[in-house]
């Protein structure tokens, strides 16, 4: 259930309406906006009289939420929400570009592909130290000692990193050193996970699962915000489908689709959801097209040797000719690329 508010109200008129609805046993959640002041209502509203609540002088109406998910709901925040790291801001017109390899390889590799990335534009880094793979016999990541390879990379370069945790059991040395934690594909419903994250202030990049619904997905999402962590970045990866020739399937509408139902910001990440590096530009252009705030991109200096995914990597100069074009059609979006 969301409340409304009439502007103008004064501060002394809300806390005696939270109190009331805290007082009914909700938990309340307070948005101001540019335009709206909103009280946001989480538990078991079936004994609130909306009626009772419209009569109020200082209330201009009472919506309820049809949707499970609540603390995502767009209801709650019409303006939609900015994540902020390090300066660096994603959602409501700032565009965020993620880039880096998919695996942590070596300190030579990190920090120069790090240093590539950001002179072409990009403002975050992203690269795997744990790595979840299909086969047991794959490479799984230089774990411990990618993190730390990881944390060098930003003191050269000062970008922020953004990588997986796979464990609950990792989550103090990732609070300690990451800037972004991901929740990849495999583990979106992961529900003791998103609980733990969410139990931390670290913000999180939630990838969306690879059969699953859009509900499922911001449902996930909402796991985490009922924990208390609200800086979530939901991420589109492409879902499983009978097509074989991509990796994934990219399903583009799901970006209009869940920013209209929810306020938290939406990227793409082109290289999971094609399995293809000559896909990864043109699918970058229609995900800024349809709205998207940001992309991931996976970004090698020698793909045909990449211990993973090489196939889906595109070189740094590539990359900087993709950037050319997204910083062209932020312009065209009213929008700018955050760095």
């Amino acid at each position: 259930m969301v409340i409304v508010l009439k502007p103008g109200i004064s501060r002394e008129e809300i806390e005696k309406i939270k109190l009331k609805m805290q007082s009914l046993g909700c938990s309340v959640h307070e948005v101001v906006g540019e335009s709206r002041h909103i009280i946001g209502l989480v538990g078991d509203t079936s004994k609130i009289d909306k009626e009772l609540i419209s009569a109020n002088k200082n209330v201009e109406k009472v919506v309820n939420i049809q949707e499970p998910f609540k603390k995502a709901n767009r209801l709650i925040k019409p303006e939609g929400s900015v994540v902020e790291v390090a300066g660096r801001k994603i959602g409501c017109g700032h565009i965020g570009i993620i880039a880096g390899p998919c695996s942590v390889e070596s300190r030579e590799q990190i920090i120069s592909i790090a240093k590539d990335v950001k002179t072409s534009g990009a403002g975050f880094l992203r690269g795997g130290a744990f790595k979840p793979r299909t086969s047991p016999y794959s490479f799984q990541g230089l774990r411990e000692d990618g993190l730390k390879l990881l944390v060098e990379a930003r003191k050269e370069t000062g970008l922020p990193i953004v990588t997986e945790i796979m464990s609950a059991s990792h989550l103090d040395i990732f609070e300690e050193h990451v800037d972004v934690m991901q929740v990849g594909a495999r583990n979106m419903q992961n529900f003791e996970l998103l609980k733990e994250v969410g139990k931390s202030k670290v913000p999180v990049l939630l990838k969306r699962g690879m059969s699953s619904s859009i509900e499922e997905f911001i449902m996930s999402a909402e796991y985490i915000m009922a924990e208390g962590n609200e800086n979530v970045i939901l991420c589109e990866r492409g879902i499983r489908t009978f097509e074989n020739y991509t990796r994934n399937t990219l399903d583009l509408s799901a970006i209009p689709a869940i920013k209209k139902l929810s306020h938290l910001p939406v990227i793409v990440d082109p290289s999971h959801a094609a399995g293809l590096a000559w896909m990864v530009e043109p699918l970058s252009k229609a995900a800024i097209a349809v709205g998207a705030d940001g992309l991931m991109i996976e970004v090698h200096n020698d793909p045909a040797n990449a211990k993973c995914d090489g196939q889906q990597s595109i070189t740094p100069l590539q990359f900087t000719n993709l950037m050319h074009t997204i910083n062209q059609l932020a312009v065209i979006e009213n929008k700018a690329v955050s760095f």
